[in-house]
Order: structure tokens, then C-alpha cells, then sequence
């Protein structure tokens, strides 16, 4: 392991470097443009990163971060609340918004169903979306999951729990290749599976 002249700036490095897809090298990269800038722009990023972490909520309805108790997607007149995409994650909500494709609502399940890592279904968002399917005027939820195993499992899962409700329901196109994620897809392809979403079928 490279050895710094400054334990301050190694630690720095240290903490870059815990952030997904960032190594040593780049951690060290963004120390060092951190330290040649001014003390006004640092103390900036620090905050906003410090606001951040107390002030973010969690949208009480779809789960989506937000600054308020309901997001702007959610509180949005204008969008077409009878229909709800439920996705795996946040990344996932602004991958579908970028394709300019779907007006409708979200729900964030927060991943999906996967016994190899210890998350089962009670750890997910699911009884709140079966308690919205319940209680709101919802006329189809889209299962837009990553065309994974443990996507394809969660998917079954979900169709079982609103078995029962009559709901209409569907699943993206398979524009996506199997065992990609969502938000690596581009967003033609993205677009036209939603747009080209299929029923879904146990």
C-alpha cells in the first residue's frame, strides 16, 4: 500500500476510497483536487454532504428520496396515479425518468428477494405496496425488476401477494438483456420496455 507523507491526507484517502467503484488511486485524485481548492468550496462540499445525510428523507408513499414527507413524483397532479412502476432502487426511478416514457407513480422496494445475501421479503417494501393496491385507485402495477434470478424471484413473489386483488399486471419488455440492470441500460431501450410492457405471467 502506498505510503502518504501526511496521515490527514491518508486518512482522507482512506474514506474516498470506501465508495463504491472508487480505488486508492482515484480517492487519491479527489484528495488532492479537494485540497488544491479554496477552504470556502471545500467547507461547501462538506456541507452538503453533511445536510444530506440528516436532512434526506424517504418518500411515505413510493419510498424515493425526497426532501419533503411525499416526493414531487408522488405529489405531481399531473402524473397518472393509477399506475404504479415498482423498481429495486432510487437509481432505478431516475433511470425510468431519463427515458421521458412513463407518467405514472413509482414504488421503491429497496432490492429484491435474494436468501444468498439474507434479504427476504419482510426486509422489502412489499406489504406497503400491497397495502396501496389496497387502499388506492390503482389500475396496473408494472414490475420493472432487473431480468436477474432474484429479480424474476421477487417478481413471482409480488404476483402472489396481489393475487388476489384482480389487479391488472405487467413486466417490462425484454428489450433488456437477462441478468442486466437497470440503471446500466440505456434509455432508448429503457423507454420502449416500458412503453412495450408486456402481462405478466406466472
Amino acid at each position: 500500500m502506498q505510503q502518504y507523507s501526511s496521515q490527514l491526507l491518508e486518512r482522507a484517502v482512506g474514506e474516498f476510497s470506501k465508495l463504491p467503484g472508487v480505488g486508492r488511486k482515484t480517492a487519491l485524485r479527489l484528495v488532492l483536487h479537494l485540497l488544491r481548492g479554496s477552504v470556502e468550496d471545500v467547507e461547501r462540499f462538506a456541507e452538503a454532504l453533511v445536510t444530506m445525510k440528516h436532512d434526506v428523507k424517504y418518500c411515505n408513499k413510493c419510498h424515493n428520496i425526497s426532501d419533503t414527507d411525499l416526493c414531487s413524483i408522488c405529489s405531481d397532479s399531473r402524473r397518472d396515479s393509477t399506475t404504479v412502476c415498482v423498481v429495486e432502487n432510487i437509481q432505478d426511478v431516475l433511470a425510468i425518468e431519463n427515458t421521458q416514457q412513463y407518467s405514472g407513480l413509482y414504488h421503491v422496494l429497496g432490492g429484491v428477494i435474494s436468501p444468498m445475501d439474507g434479504v427476504g421479503p419482510s426486509d422489502l417494501q412489499i406489504e406497503s405496496l400491497v397495502e396501496r393496491v389496497s387502499k388506492e385507485e390503482i389500475h396496473e402495477v408494472i414490475l420493472a425488476l432487473s431480468s436477474t434470478m432474484e429479480g424474476d424471484t421477487t417478481n413471482y413473489y409480488i404476483s402472489r401477494k396481489l393475487e388476489a386483488s384482480g389487479i391488472k399486471l405487467s413486466v417490462i419488455a425484454r428489450g433488456i438483456s437477462v441478468g442486466d440492470e437497470l440503471e446500466y441500460t440505456d434509455e432508448v431501450t429503457l423507454g420502449r420496455s416500458i412503453v412495450n410492457r408486456t402481462p405478466f405471467v406466472c
